[in-house]
């Protein structure tokens, strides 16, 4: 068969099966991101049904899938947003760096993976994947909830630590001097602060350069802009999705909103891409002999992340109810654990099955834990005062309690939820999944 006729009927396919895939998971009510995880094993290398055809094309719509889900979530935030954010979440990104690097550097030592394994391995362990991250928020209707933007500033944190991160650990595996590595993380520092300087003091001008009446001529020109910033950010050592973070965050007003808009469906299109692609690039075999101590580091770091985020939200005056929330939508680990994993693996190969066997249970548990953690642990509470023979309004966590300020008390009992609920979402509305859970704190 003809590469191209080949390639057509592959993508196709794929593309036709994403699409009943995500009928069917939003008919129960779930994320699809686990099952186009799924559908990549299957379509994989191993797999049911291999793709020998498509899979470049499809690799390369998997970078342009990360590229928009980043760039879709800096248009939501403004330039002072992000410093702001950075200002005050610089606590919670030290919390989290502690807690969740901890678990890999120590589990790589006690399977004698040696110093660069561990180094390696506890980056896998700590930074969260931004692009599954974005989907699930968008999935949920969260993005207008109060403990979003804590949730995202612990995720610039990481995403802009990786620019120390990542030249460090290339240098480190080549066994380069210090003064390779110094070069290296200057490059990336400086690209960083540049871009950030841009985007603070010249985003009207950038806005008003990309503005255009004329909807293909804008859609063409940002989406032209942000995929040369990542690769400008890729090739300077700073990753892509950073890049195109960078560039929605620089986009205001009119411009951010329409770019917006236009980009959407692209986003959704490629972000399922992605996913795919991460499940093609795993051979299923791989996977038995690393899964329990992957399992066990999953359950591990899935706890302390939640614990990350109740801390940075607390931070935030955020209520209990939020504070899971943001603990659970954090999770998730992916893109970023992939390519540390792999930077690594010449230095000690069987870092790759754990990472791959890892970031797999954790893209599929974390858009679970981002539904479900919040609820789960609020009815187990309710459980235990039951036990107790407690009245529903009677528990320790009612009114001024523990960590809770008497502002927040106050506006609980006005009748507002101040544990972490519902801001108002991009169009003013209450976020779609909230309704319900305001109603069950109303009486609960």
């Amino acid at each position: 068969m003809h590469n191209t006729t080949a390639l057509l009927i592959e993508l196709g396919s794929v593309i036709l099966a994403l699409g009943l895939i995500g009928r069917l998971a939003g008919r129960v009510g779930l994320s699809p991101i686990p099952l186009y995880l799924l559908a990549g094993l299957a379509f994989g290398h191993g797999g049911l049904l291999p793709l020998d055809a498509s899979e470049a094309f499809v690799a390369v719509g998997a970078e342009i899938g990360v590229i928009l889900l980043l760039l879709l979530l800096g248009l939501e935030y403004s330039a002072s947003e992000l410093v702001t954010s950075l200002k005050t979440q610089y606590p919670s990104g030290a919390v989290d760096f502690v807690l969740n690097a901890t678990p890999g550097a120590v589990a790589a030592l006690l399977l004698g993976w040696g110093p660069v394994a561990a180094v390696a391995l506890a980056g896998v362990t700590w930074i969260s994947s931004s692009g599954v991250i974005a989907k699930v928020l968008t999935d949920l209707g969260r993005l207008g909830n109060r403990e979003t933007p804590v949730v995202l500033g612990v995720l610039v944190m990481e995403d802009l630590s990786m620019a120390v991160y990542l030249p460090l650990l290339t240098a480190l595996v080549a066994g380069v001097g210090l003064a390779g590595g110094s070069v290296a993380l200057v490059i990336a520092l400086g690209t960083v602060g540049l871009v950030l300087y841009v985007a603070l003091r010249h985003g009207r001008l950038i806005s008003r350069a990309v503005s255009s009446d004329n909807p293909e001529m804008l859609l063409l020109v940002v989406l032209g802009l942000t995929v040369l910033v990542a690769g400008v950010a890729q090739q300077l050592q700073v990753s892509a999705a950073v890049g195109a973070f960078l560039v929605g965050i620089a986009l205001s007003g009119d411009v951010a909103e329409g770019a917006h808009k236009l980009l959407t469906p692209l986003r959704d299109l490629f972000a399922a891409v992605f996913f795919v692609f991460f499940g093609l690039s795993t051979d299923p075999a791989d996977i038995p002999p690393v899964l329990l101590p992957a399992l066990l580091l999953a359950v591990v770091t899935a706890l302390t992340k939640i614990a990350t985020g109740w801390y940075a939200a607390r931070r935030a005056d955020i209520g209990p109810r939020g504070r899971l929330r943001a603990g659970g939508a954090l999770v998730a680990r992916g893109e970023f654990s992939i390519v540390i994993a792999g930077l690594a693996v010449a230095t000690e190969p069987r870092i790759g099955p754990i990472a791959t066997a890892y970031v797999l249970i954790l893209v599929i548990l974390g858009p679970l834990a981002a539904r479900w953690t919040e609820p789960l642990v609020w009815r187990m509470r309710r459980g235990k005062r039951s036990a107790r023979g407690e009245a529903p309004g009677e528990g320790k966590g009612r009114g001024k309690g523990a960590g809770e300020s008497g502002g927040e008390a106050s506006r609980e009992a006005a009748g507002r939820e101040a544990d972490g609920t519902p801001g108002l979402g991009p169009s003013g509305l209450p976020s779609p999944d909230e309704p319900s859970e305001a109603a069950t704190q109303a009486t609960g």
